[in-house]
């Protein structure tokens, strides 16, 4: 990394012979005024920060051994006021996702410390969303304190088409709403499956091996089926995968009575028999997908990064990490390298009107 200082000189023109004032030249348009920052720092801070995990006290430690020294408090506003110059862009996304015909949810925990009478040990939520057009993705992420059904179908509101989710009920409400039709995960009943293999005697086979083989033989016709179109890959699905959820189903029902839903396998049941509409559905159209996997994959950047800087300490630093990992995550899903597109961006919303 290098890190040059860069000045500008504004000249100043005048008349002697008149009584005209002085005329500056105008100074570079800037994204954060009186600030140090250029676009390139800027894009560097936020890269480091949000696709390489880097917590900003050691991106503080790393422009320290450069001779730079800049406060984490500063570091952190730099943050939080690139996040509201980019809200336009973001309501532009949401836009995107709101009209995808299929939108993934999932949630996972944050820890943010001056939340409002709330403990620093309270748990809040970042929900993430994917959709968009097929060769424009979108990947937006929300905080809230909450994990309550307010949120999704806040998030979601005017939202009609398919709504890709786990079994968590504080989706229900959106889900009933006229127009959103649910879709059940494979992938979460799989691992249930998996489970309960795991507790069966060692070197033997059983009832989850059972499930496990038609499961797998579901996601075999996705691996045949992935280069298909929409229309093939739907005639596919009726052909080859409905027979094997009719056999599904069939043993479902007949093994269910005869295990109790207190162990490993007696859940693993009760998931797809307990949901078994949601989890069909998606052989309904070609481009409806078998899991939730699009959404757990856009959520792992996150838990990674939170691994290492561990919590927000206040809700606006966790907003601007929501907006920020919608950002940069969006870039990466749509093949653009994260640090070139913010500098880009960051460069250009000076000028924006």
């Amino acid at each position: 990394m290098q890190i040059r200082v860069i000045k500008h000189v504004r000249k100043v023109y005048g008349c002697r012979d008149c009584e005209m004032a002085p005329v500056t030249a105008d100074k570079p348009a800037q994204l954060i005024e009186k600030s140090m920052a250029s676009p390139s720092v800027l894009a560097m801070l936020l890269t480091t920060k949000y696709v390489d995990g880097l917590p900003l006290h050691r991106f503080e430690t790393v422009l320290s051994r450069h001779g730079i020294e800049i406060p984490r408090q500063t570091l952190a506003c730099w943050v939080i006021q690139c996040s509201e110059h980019f809200q336009p862009l973001l309501n532009l996304m949401r836009d995107s996702l709101l009209g995808s015909r299929v939108v993934h949810c999932d949630e996972t925990r944050v820890q943010v410390l001056k939340e409002p009478d709330r403990e620093p040990s309270s748990q809040s939520w970042m929900w993430v969303q994917t959709g968009g057009p097929p060769d424009k993705p979108v990947i937006l992420f929300d905080y809230s304190t909450s994990r309550a059904q307010e949120v999704p179908t806040r998030l979601l509101d005017g939202y009609r088409g398919y709504l890709m989710t786990d079994d968590y009920s504080g989706y229900n409400v959106l889900g009933a709403q006229a127009g959103v039709e649910r879709l059940g995960c494979w992938a979460h009943a799989r691992r249930k499956f998996v489970e309960a293999q795991k507790v069966q005697p060692k070197g033997k086979t059983g009832r989850a091996d059972v499930a496990l083989n038609l499961i797998n033989k579901l996601y075999g016709v996705e691996r045949d089926l992935k280069d298909a179109c929409d229309g093939d890959r739907k005639t596919g699905r009726h052909g080859r995968s409905l027979p094997i959820l009719v056999q599904l189903k069939s043993w479902l029902e007949k093994t269910q009575p005869h295990v109790t839903s207190q162990n490993a396998l007696g859940k693993a049941i009760g998931y797809p028999a307990s949901n078994w509409n949601k989890l069909e559905r998606y052989v309904e159209e070609g481009y409806l997908p078998i899991d939730n996997n699009a959404a757990e994959r856009a959520i792992r950047p996150f838990v990674i990064g939170r691994k290492n800087w561990l919590f927000s300490d206040t809700p606006k630093g966790a907003t601007a990490s929501a907006q920020l990992y919608s950002l940069v995550e969006t870039a990466k899903a749509n093949g653009k390298e994260p640090y070139a597109w913010l500098r880009h961006a960051l460069e250009r919303l000076p000028l924006a009107s």
